[in-house]
This record gives structure tokens, sequence and C-alpha cells, in this order.
């Protein structure tokens, strides 16, 4: 059922481009549709139009995002979560609790443990982040995931060494993504995001030709704005 946009919210989207306040007109439905993550999170919507948004031309703007109808919005199967083992709950914290449980993370806390206890005077920093942005103008590039999955999953974990600790992919959705992250503080979130897009989009498109051929004539695949935050 759709509810009426209020003068305020109008007013606000003047200053965004045509397909984004045609979507706004057309539903106020904001949950990702294609992402169970999303789903999982309770994750707007709006933050990946706005991560879309910020960094663009609003005269030049692309979003493959875009539909009248607003497509995006009901249940698909074009997107695979990181581990086989992911069920689906309604618990916006229940996701990432069951990735702190993981044997991952215990191993990585007994690791800590033991280094503390022979040099009990060392101070440990561990930053926890999930970290999402998008396929350059939300593109759905990944609408068949199934085919390159295992190695994105592994390039992200590859970029561990670049955050001083690991990195690890939550879930590809066919136009962005979710990741995990841990830091030992020795870099900036800045830094964090960016120096692993760029590596990660390095090795991803090197892979696959034909995922290159198909983005814009930038060859650039991940947007350059993203979504942070602390989660422990």
């Amino acid at each position: 059922m759709q509810e009426d946009l209020n003068l305020e919210e109008m007013s606000s989207l003047n200053h965004f481009p045509g397909r984004c306040r045609e979507c706004a007109k057309l539903s106020r439905s904001m949950i990702h549709g294609k992402c169970s993550f999303c789903q999982d999170l309770e994750f707007q919507e709006n933050v990946l139009c706005h991560l879309n948004r910020c960094i663009q031309n609003p005269a030049l703007f692309e979003c493959y995002a875009f539909q009248p109808a607003l497509k995006l919005v009901g249940s698909s199967d074009q997107e695979i979560p990181s581990s086989p083992n992911h069920i689906k709950d309604n618990s916006p914290q229940n996701g990432f609790q069951k990735l702190l449980d993981s044997d991952k993370i215990k191993y990585q806390r007994a690791l800590a443990l033991q280094r503390l206890g022979r040099d009990p005077d060392s101070v440990f920093v561990d930053f926890k982040y999930h970290f999402a942005w998008n396929v350059i103008y939300r593109k759905p590039v990944f609408a068949r995931p199934a085919n390159i999955f295992d190695f994105v999953c592994d390039t992200f974990s590859k970029c561990s060494e670049i955050v001083g600790g690991f990195v690890d992919l939550l879930w590809l959705a066919p136009d962005h993504l979710h990741l995990y992250v841990e830091s030992d503080g020795s870099n900036s979130v800045e830094t964090i995001a960016q120096e692993i897009k760029r590596e990660s989009a390095a090795v991803i498109l090197a892979k696959f030709g034909d995922l290159k051929a198909s983005l814009d004539t930038q060859k650039e695949l991940w947007d350059k704005a993203y979504f942070v935050e602390t989660i422990g």
C-alpha cells in the first residue's frame, strides 16, 4: 500500500536527479528487494541511493537500479551469502552476532589472548566495521554471482593485510556488497575503504574480462562512496 509524500519530503527531493524523484514518488518501500542481507539488517535502500547520488553530477546522473515499477522490491535468488550456513532472521543484529561467534573470530580472540599473555604490557587495538558500497552507478554486474563468488570472496580475504586484520565478504548482491572488516587501527577508515576497493577491483577485473567489458568507459568497478559503521 503506497503512502503520499508530504510537502517537506517533496521539497527535499527537488535537489535530486529526476530519476530519484520519480522513484520516491512511486513507492515508499525502502529495503533492497534483491539483497537478503539488507533485509536481515533492515538496511535502508535510500543509503545505497545516497551513495550513488552523492558523488555524481546531477546533470549526468546514472542509476541502473532505477525502474519505474521499482522491481527492486521483491524476492530474488540472484545474490549469494558468504556462508552456506547463512540463515535468514529478522533480527537486525543477528547476522553480525553469528559472525562474531564464528570459529574465525574465536581463533582471533584466542590468538590475541596468547599474545597478551606473553607480553602483558602490550595494547591491542581491534576495530570491527560493517562496510557497504555500490558497483559504479549501481549496475547489476553480479546478477549471476554463483560463477565468480568464490573468487570474489578470496579476493577480499587477501586484502586483510591492508587493514592490519582481516576482511570477510558478507554478501554479494547484484549491484552492491557488504563487508566485515577488522582493523588494528593503524589505518583510517577512508584508507581502509579505498585500498580495499582499489586492490579488489584490479584483481576482479583482471580475472573477468566479460565483467570489465560490461562496465562503462571508465572501467571502474566500485563507486567512490561507501557506508561504514562500527559493530564492536
